[in-house]
């Protein structure tokens, strides 16, 4: 009878365990920051946000807006941030100069870097070569800035007979119009819409030179995080890729509900530019066919090795970084989760 009495204690005990609520896992804290200015290119940010795709990761997570994607990588590497969308190559840089210290990109979004330098259609500067003697412009956190030494030596251009003037991101274009500066080192992600918004025909009035087209095969911009929280928080990363893969999927397939719901975070945006800011973006620099080949979030190892020998040569950085230092594909979703048809 007591060994009766004590099963059905034990069974009573059971089904009361299996009836209360699991125990919450615990939820990461984590700060992210944006490469620039809300636009529509970080819709999918948001969209993971506000569907709860980081909440169903145990993720809590506060989004910042940026100044830049090279900035970016540095607010990341000071541990201000734990994660952002930043520059593979400055991740490069910093790498080679403070190994250990720099963060690590877990997911590439522009395979193709957006890199270029633009200037008025009607312009002396017909080549990369006419920038010799002429006032270019930037903001100084731009990756753009950042990669032109590499652009210059790769294409025998003298630094020294090219003069910086440093602008505010949103005076870019206007000063380029008015004819302050002769040419602006830029991120076609964000110029080429600028120009639109602008009453300007990107196409017609603007000349574009693109960095990847002399000789700079570069990755750009991608999700990157500390060291520490890799090291220390896997899971939390693998939440954070998945639930931004899960989101991109969404906006490449549902443009339209995307900018709406990233209007709702940044009312002042304009809908109809930020809609085709973000197709623009997704066509020329996310949507290739290599992202194609391989799904969102991953690249080449072959071409990372070269583009990591491109930067370290162009900078005369006394180390290479191994790729692995640079880009960790550990952290991404199966590939066949990362493939997407776009309709765009």
């Amino acid at each position: 009878m007591k060994l009766l009495n004590r099963l059905c204690l034990a069974l009573g005990a059971a089904a009361l365990a299996c009836s209360m609520p699991a125990v919450a896992q615990e939820v990461t804290k984590i700060k992210f920051t944006l490469d620039w200015k809300i636009q529509g290119v970080h819709a999918w940010f948001y969209w993971a946000q506000d569907k709860g795709y980081f909440k169903a990761e145990n993720l809590d997570i506060t989004i910042d807006q940026g100044e830049g994607s090279a900035a970016a990588v540095s607010r990341v590497m000071s541990g201000t941030y734990q994660a952002g969308v930043g520059d593979i190559n400055a991740i490069i840089q910093g790498a080679s100069t403070k190994p250990g210290e720099a963060p690590v990109m877990v997911y590439m979004i522009y395979n193709r870097a957006p890199f270029a330098l633009v200037t008025k259609a009607g312009s002396t500067i017909k080549t990369l070569k006419d920038v010799e003697g002429k006032t270019l412009g930037s903001p100084a956190g731009s990756a753009a800035l950042k990669v032109f030494a590499a652009l210059a030596k790769k294409n025998n251009i003298d630094e020294k007979k090219v003069t910086w003037t440093n602008m505010a991101p949103s005076l870019q274009e206007q000063m380029l119009m008015r004819g302050q500066v002769e040419a602006s080192a830029v991120f076609s992600a964000t110029s080429y819409m600028n120009f639109v918004s602008m009453g300007i025909d990107p196409e017609k009035d603007i000349r574009w030179i693109f960095y990847n087209d002399l000789g700079l095969d570069l990755y750009s911009n991608g999700v990157l995080v500390t060291a520490k929280l890799a090291k220390e928080r896997p899971q939390a990363v693998t939440g954070l890729v998945k639930a931004i893969n899960r989101a991109m999927k969404d906006c490449i397939t549902q443009p339209d509900a995307c900018i709406d719901n990233l209007a709702k975070n940044e009312p002042l945006i304009n809908k109809d530019i930020e809609k085709r800011r973000m197709v623009y973006v997704l066509k020329s620099n996310v949507l290739t066919p290599e992202s194609n080949e391989l799904g969102l979030g991953d690249v080449s190892d072959a071409r990372m090795t070269r583009a990591i020998a491109q930067i370290v040569d162009s900078y005369e950085l006394a180390r290479t970084p191994a790729p692995v230092e640079i880009f960790n594909r550990s952290f991404l979703p199966p590939k066949q989760e990362r493939l997407v048809k776009s309709a765009l």
